[in-house]
């Protein structure tokens, strides 16, 4: 099975980033925030994550934003995506990742994620 777990949405500052998505949304920080990422999840009941990722990059010339997809089986959830038209990307993983990032058949990339 795979689904949507979050949202991640690059951000030039974190602690901006959380004050305005928590009191649009009615989200709340999952944990601590650190400097550079944050999960905001529904105050009340459940819903999709928002990841907030430290960026560098200006939104009009750079993908900021990306879907991490839950699975409980990553290498066949792979195997099905590539199957049904998406492509893997030329990534440099940092040891132990838990995600593999694919492109869907339009070159959007997202990731899949063993959960």
């Amino acid at each position: 099975m795979i689904r949507i777990g979050s949202v991640v949405w690059g951000v030039r500052d974190v602690a901006r980033a959380v004050a305005f998505w928590t009191a649009a949304l009615h989200y709340r920080p999952r944990e601590a925030p650190s400097d550079d990422w944050s999960v905001l999840v529904p105050e009340h009941g459940e819903g999709v994550q928002l990841a907030l990722k430290l960026v560098t990059s200006e939104a009009q010339t750079h993908r900021r934003h990306h879907l991490d997809l839950y699975a409980d089986d990553q290498g066949a959830e792979v195997e099905r995506l590539l199957g049904l038209g998406a492509q893997r990307v030329d990534w440099r993983y940092e040891p132990g990742a838990d995600y593999v990032v694919l492109a869907d058949p339009d070159g959007n990339r997202f990731c899949v994620v063993q959960k």
